[in-house]
């Protein structure tokens, strides 16, 4: 899946939907168009995937169990 993105210098292109993450951690792109919402998501101000977002509430990715007591 190709993603219609635009760089900091305002040029367009299309890019694999699995070279989006690099991009957005090496800061190169200004927005992408995400299909999914039918918009622009500027990552300057959208929430984004990608490496380096200032998250700050709890871990909900890991599997945390409570321990037990045996």
């Amino acid at each position: 899946m190709f993603l219609h993105v635009q760089y900091q210098d305002h040029r367009h292109d299309f890019v694999e939907a699995n070279h989006l993450d690099k991009l957005i951690e090496l800061r190169q792109i200004k927005q992408f168009f995400r299909p999914s919402e039918g918009r622009w998501v500027d990552i300057h101000i959208d929430k984004v995937r990608g490496i380096g977002g200032d998250y700050s509430g709890p871990e909900r990715r890991r599997n945390h169990l409570p321990e037990t007591s045996a």
